[in-house]
């Protein structure tokens, strides 16, 4: 059996046994309070361990079938707060939207030297957008940035004429997502550091986005668990 660590028997002490889901505001003090138990270990020099800003991550388990193409949980979202980090956006475009690009805070921009900058296997970024117009000449590179999550597509919302709207949006920290194979969501929703109502209410957005995009095809329960962990700590089961 793997051996838990002192930090994580601490923090389950904090949480407790979770028999009952807790509201949201109680999910988030809890995940809090764990977050803020520091390791007892130090490094080989001596020096103690930073008790870093942890992300805060919402995990939906979804009533859905996930073998279904019609039944696929997938789009793009903004939280009220943001996530707290701010992403590195490339744009596939040129001419006047490339420039626009840049402007918004595009790390690059452009199309046949971007692709041949890709093909070649620099990938130090984090989302792609692209104008309708290049899809053309950018589809070669699905199999590279399709397995990563990482190819522009019209569902997700990365393919698109408003090119300066998206890079913004996306810079500022707009979520892609899409359900895994167990017909879960992840979706981050802050950092530790952010307030409890501000916490709450990106939390209870990402609920009431979800709700509102349930597939007609997903019937019975749709919405399963909800839980609430930091990037170190165990979770907490939210009520909806």
């Amino acid at each position: 059996m793997p051996v838990k660590s002192v930090r994580y028997r601490k923090q389950f002490e904090l949480r407790g046994p979770d028999p009952e889901p807790a509201t949201i505001p109680d999910a988030i003090e809890k995940v809090k309070a764990m977050a803020g138990v520091q390791s007892d270990r130090t490094y080989k020099n001596g020096k103690k361990r930073k008790n870093l800003d942890q992300t805060v991550e919402v995990v939906v388990h979804l009533g859905i079938d996930p073998k279904q193409a019609d039944q696929m949980v997938r789009g793009s979202l903004s939280l009220p707060h943001g996530t707290g980090s701010v992403k590195r956006v490339i744009a596939f475009c040129d001419g006047e939207f490339a420039e626009q690009a840049l402007a918004a805070g595009a790390i690059e921009a452009g199309v046949e030297e971007l692709v041949a900058k890709i093909s070649k296997g620099w990938m130090d970024f984090d989302v792609a957008i692209a104008h309708p117009a290049c899809m053309g000449k950018i589809a070669k590179l699905g199999r590279v940035l399709g397995p990563q999550g990482k190819m522009p597509s019209p569902k997700a919302g990365t393919v698109t004429p408003e090119i300066e709207t998206a890079v913004r949006e996306y810079s500022a920290g707009k979520l892609e997502y899409r359900n895994d194979s167990g017909g879960n969501i992840h979706l981050p929703v802050g950092k530790v550091s952010f307030a409890t109502p501000s916490l709450a209410e990106n939390i209870e957005t990402v609920i009431a986005h979800l709700l509102k995009i349930k597939p007609a095809a997903s019937k019975g329960m749709y919405m399963k668990r909800v839980c609430l962990a930091a990037t170190r700590t165990p979770s907490v089961t939210v009520s909806t």
